[in-house]
């Protein structure tokens, strides 16, 4: 019998998938408190400040709130002096930067890895707010510090119109059906479509826990870049078998169909898709992020082999694997791994969100070398005992 999940307000992952995901919104109180104080006001406008970070500053004028005005990261201290009454600071990817932010991914251990947008944080005095919008993916709105009032609305899509001349998409207007005050602690799940107005009661963080769909542009983006390494695909292609023609402009129906069936047959077959696929869906979105660990050799790990590090992905890299033809293929931050067959089942719990002590177990010598590449990737990460 599947189990209850607190974080869902007691109902199992597959009733929430079934009932609610991507379909309508799910409030739960006191769902998440162990968020509460991992960070503060402070913090966040700290992190806008570096300039290794992602971060906005939304300010509306004082004199009319309706005017939005919205300055990307590098952020500096002199942005910060002399706000209007209403701004907000959106900071993106924090669980790349605070391992017990990245911690809370484990929350929902029932929807994939390569879901996973990021973990933003807003902060926000009372009235602060992004405006009425919505969003194509989905997200769950936690409640870190204060109190934010979210109303929700009707359903949305890409023909909805926006207010124009703004720098945000932002609605017009919204048909309140949903109107509640979330205290720390508190999720809220919003589907993508669905219309949102989050506005602070008084100083508030609020985290965002995104999980996004990948999209065709960009997909095909990746197969274009990979298509563009194979010189044979540079080739003219064969001609069709011509005849006479006098309208020497034109491009009859069976020119254009040749052309149009000769790209789709080899895109069924292409060695490229797969791995421009693998590589789109296993890059980090915000590589900066993904810090430049100190090199280290198989030697520096025996050093420590009995004093009970733990072997995690590092908070800022993804890792994914697939099934190919009765073997795993395992991919990090865009790139194929190359590991021994016995370290497969290590880098499989790891990608699957368990992290591992390490020991004596790994104590191979192709298991070690494995181990100090990932770790000088940065894709991997050794986490001291706590004291």
């Amino acid at each position: 019998m599947s189990q209850s999940l607190t974080v869902l307000g007691g109902i199992t992952a597959e009733q929430f998938l079934t009932e609610y995901w991507q379909k309508k919104p799910l409030l739960v109180r006191n769902a998440m408190p162990e968020i509460i104080g991992l960070l503060e006001p402070d913090d966040v406008k700290e992190l806008a400040l570096d300039e290794d970070i992602s971060a906005r500053l939304i300010r509306q004028k004082n004199k009319n709130p309706n005017e939005w005005h919205v300055k990307s990261s590098p952020l500096t201290k002199g942005d910060f002096q002399k706000l209007p009454n209403l701004w907000t600071i959106l900071v993106q990817a924090v669980d790349h930067y605070s391992f017990d932010i990245a911690e809370l991914w484990k929350k929902f251990p029932f929807i994939p890895q390569w879901r996973r947008d990021d973990i933003m944080v807003s902060y926000a005095p009372k009235g602060g707010s992004v405006g009425k919008h919505f969003d194509f993916y989905d997200v769950f709105l936690v409640q870190g510090h204060g109190h934010r009032r979210w109303q929700l609305g009707q359903m949305c899509d890409e023909s909805t119109t926006f207010v124009p001349d703004q720098p945000l998409k932002l609605l017009t207007e919204i048909d309140v059906q949903f109107d509640e005050v979330l205290a720390p602690g508190d999720l809220l799940y919003v589907p993508p479509g669905l219309s949102h107005y989050g506005v602070a009661e008084d100083d508030c963080l609020t985290f965002s826990f995104g999980f996004r769909m990948p999209n065709l542009a960009e997909m095909s983006d990746r197969l274009s870049e990979q298509f563009a390494k194979n010189s044979a695909l540079k080739q003219p292609l064969a001609d069709i078998t011509r005849q006479k023609t006098n309208n020497i402009g034109e491009i009859n129906g069976t020119e254009f169909s040749y052309l149009k069936t000769q790209l789709l047959d080899y895109l069924t077959q292409a060695p490229e898709f797969d791995a421009a696929i693998m590589a789109y869906m296993s890059e980090s979105k915000y590589p900066n992020s993904i810090p430049e660990p100190e090199e280290i050799a198989v030697d520096d790990l025996l050093e420590v082999i009995h004093s009970g590090y733990q072997l995690l992905l590092e908070p800022a890299s993804k890792i994914l694997y697939r099934q190919q033809n009765d073997c795993l293929e395992f991919w990090a931050n865009g790139e194929q791994l190359c590991i021994s067959q016995t370290f497969e089942p290590y880098i499989k719990q790891i990608a699957d969100g368990m992290g591992i002590i390490f020991n004596e177990q790994f104590n191979q010598t192709e298991i070690l070398e494995d181990i100090t590449q990932l770790l000088n990737d940065a894709v991997l990460m050794l986490l001291p005992p706590s004291e």
